[in-house]
């Protein structure tokens, strides 16, 4: 995810307001973001795919676990997530895996209306492990 985020951060204009977040289950670490799809460069946009524009975001998960010494290695996993708006409108997002050397993250696009608040529901699973739930939200202006 190194590699995306440093792009990401070439092509956000904010990045302090749009900084990556993580939240702690036992071994693993999941971190995420969630931004506009036009504060991505050209470039990186049609690198992974993604339509530029302000009606679309993207969202970003990685999976990292803890190993016997303690450093944290990512892993895969299966993410299940979906966002609400204010009217409270569901949409599921579909994540596609992505994995360049060592790292392994997940993107999906999805559409919103600005300026919106979106609440991002997911579900995470890794072998091994008992499967997380968890929950953010993120702000979308015009």
């Amino acid at each position: 995810m190194k590699a995306l985020l440093l792009a990401l951060g070439l092509g956000v204009a904010s990045l302090s307001a749009q900084a990556e977040i993580a939240q702690k289950f036992g071994p693993l670490e999941i971190h995420y973001n969630a931004i506009p799809t036009d504060d991505l460069l050209p470039e990186v946009a049609r690198a992974y795919r993604i339509e530029r524009s302000k009606t679309r975001g993207l969202v970003t998960m990685s999976v990292l676990k803890r190993n016997a010494v303690g450093a944290l290695t990512p892993v895969p996993a299966k993410i299940s997530i979906y966002a609400t708006n204010l009217n409270q409108q569901l949409a599921n997002i579909d994540m596609r895996e992505i994995r360049e050397g060592t790292a392994i993250y997940y993107l999906g696009d999805f559409r919103f209306a600005p300026p919106d608040t979106l609440k991002f529901t997911a579900a995470v699973e890794v072998a091994g492990e008992p499967r997380r739930e968890m929950t953010f939200e993120q702000k979308f202006y015009k």
